[in-house]
């Protein structure tokens, strides 16, 4: 019975299978993005930008409805764009990277929504927020695909200057050169990202399965290798109990996943052996000298 409850979801209905494809995809990609942005204090930062991609999307809706392409493309251009303005407000006025993105973040917010309700009904505004991970088709699967590939291939290339850099970025100055353009690729992915995020869950829940399975590791491990893996096992392990779960409750699918990442998270803070409250209270003995 529990069997049946588990797989059979899946077995019976493609529309499943796609789905569970595509959050795995999204764990492969997004995961590791996740722990970077949490070994560089910048977990907001990525929430900031999951909104900055909302009046793009929301303009490739205007134009050609919920058209995997347009709104993708728009996506990217309104959070690179974001991006490079904050930089360029936080290097030229006396305000901070947290505050800038702040600043856009609610802009991006408003006008996206604004946008959407122009055209589309509520429905519509729903999905763009919160995505409809059930309902991606064949395109919007290669696509989530083709942007993990890239993303791991493009991490793989830059993966020293990156760890470096989370680890001392004054000595990465000092040494190299390559500290600024790695920075800009970082960002340029966690964009890239978080428009993946948003063909499944939506602007407001793209950024859950970067920095939820990021946080998780962080409590059971404090090597980056192991986090990463630690990571991607549990965005995967939240996407596909989050689709079972939606499947045999009238609990919505994207909702569902990172609700399950949620659960993880708060079993991760209190019985992770590496900060968490378990550890923490009850502390391992050590040998005395």
């Amino acid at each position: 019975m529990i069997v049946d409850a588990l797989f059979s979801p899946f077995a019976e209905f493609e529309f499943m299978r796609r789905a569970l494809v595509g959050v795995f995809a999204l764990a492969l990609g997004g995961a590791p993005i996740g722990v970077l942005l949490l070994l560089r204090r910048m977990s907001l930062v990525g929430d900031a930008m999951a909104h900055a991609i909302l009046p793009g999307a929301a303009i490739g809706f205007l134009v050609s409805g919920l058209n995997l392409f347009a709104m993708t493309f728009g996506g990217l251009i309104a959070g690179f764009s974001v991006a490079i303005l904050a930089g360029l407000v936080t290097r030229d006025t006396e305000l901070r990277e947290d505050a800038t993105l702040a600043a856009f973040y609610l802009i991006s917010l408003a006008l996206g929504v604004a946008i959407v309700s122009i055209r589309g009904t509520n429905i519509d505004l729903l999905h763009v927020l919160f995505g409809d991970v059930l309902a991606m088709d064949g395109a919007t699967l290669m696509v989530i695909a083709f942007n993990a590939t890239l993303t791991l291939v493009v991490l793989a290339v830059i993966w020293r200057p990156l760890v470096v850099e989370c680890v001392d970025p004054l000595f990465l100055r000092a040494v190299s050169r390559a500290g600024a353009p790695v920075h800009l690729v970082f960002l340029a992915l966690v964009v890239v990202n978080l428009v993946n995020g948003f063909q499944a869950l939506g602007t407001l829940l793209a950024v859950g399965l970067m920095v939820l399975p990021a946080g998780i590791a962080r409590f059971w491990s404090r090597d980056i290798t192991a986090m990463l893996a630690v990571a991607v096992a549990a965005a995967a392990a939240s996407g596909y109990a989050g689709l079972v779960l939606s499947f045999h409750t009238r609990v919505p699918a994207g909702p569902a996943i990172i609700l399950v990442a949620a659960a993880l998270y708060f079993l991760s803070l209190v019985f992770g052996r590496a900060g968490g409250l378990w550890s923490r209270l009850f502390p391992a003995p050590h040998l005395e000298a």
